[in-house]
């Protein structure tokens, strides 16, 4: 199956590189053409890239490498992606992983999650797509794998993506979820609208849009409700904030 690339806007020529040292990225995956493909765009945007053929050996290397990301394919022969997670987790490796699937539904991906994985993406993609996600794992703090997210009243459950205040729920929409989860992963912090668009929204360049402002909006109409103290903050000029009061 061939990938889906493209350029964006943001490119002039050839991919940005990342800063040295190369991040270290295992590839796990059994198709030889795609692997192929990832291998050689990642290696010219400055990853150094091991490729494993099935789950058993993508295993091996994960416990016994040192890596600084995962791409783990879901359907591999001798040991499926999701074990090789799920075992990957259970020696305590957490390396962000990056799951890709030819499987789209809600329920693959929720499976995907729930196995270990940080984050999902769905064959074909585009290349752009996947540079953006990679490096958004790549800043993610340490402590991505916890399961719970707790600041002040607010609590995040991970794993069933529920969110509540003072222990009463709150319904959000799929980037509400994940722009709140952004914020409180990163509390008393000033988010900018270019980090926002680029690590929620993974945008490679950064639109002339009120997209951030909107959502923020939308997000502080759940979260800060009448009679308790606001949570977002407007920081003037430049950006936002999620702050409990002291």
């Amino acid at each position: 199956m061939k990938i889906m690339t493209m350029t964006s806007a943001y490119e002039s020529g050839a991919p940005e590189r990342l800063p040295e040292p190369s991040p270290r990225l295992l590839l796990i995956e059994d198709d030889d053409s795609i692997a192929a493909e990832v291998a050689e765009e990642l290696t010219t945007r400055g990853y150094d890239v091991t490729r494993a053929a099935t789950g058993v050996e993508g295993l091996d290397h994960a416990c016994t490498g040192q890596f600084d990301l995962m791409i783990v394919d879901r359907m591999l022969p001798e040991l499926d992606g999701l074990t090789v997670i799920e075992s990957v987790r259970a020696q305590r490796i957490n390396i962000p992983v990056l799951v890709l699937s030819a499987l789209s539904a809600v329920d693959d991906r929720v499976s995907g999650l729930k196995a270990g994985g940080d984050d999902y993406l769905t064959k074909p993609f585009a290349m752009e797509e996947l540079a953006a996600r990679l490096e958004a794992l790549l800043r993610r703090p340490t402590d991505s794998r916890v399961t719970m997210l707790r600041v002040g009243p607010l609590e995040m459950d991970l794993i069933d993506r529920r969110v509540f205040r003072n222990g009463q729920e709150i319904e959000l929409l799929p980037r509400e979820f994940r722009l709140l989860e952004y914020m409180m992963r990163r509390p008393d912090t000033v988010l900018t609208r270019t980090m926002l668009l680029e690590d929620v929204w993974n945008y490679r360049f950064v639109p002339q849009t009120n997209l951030v402002d909107v959502h923020i909006g939308k997000l502080r109409r759940k979260i800060d409700v009448a009679g308790e103290p606001p949570l977002i903050h407007s920081i003037r000029g430049a950006g936002f904030s999620l702050r409990v009061p002291v």
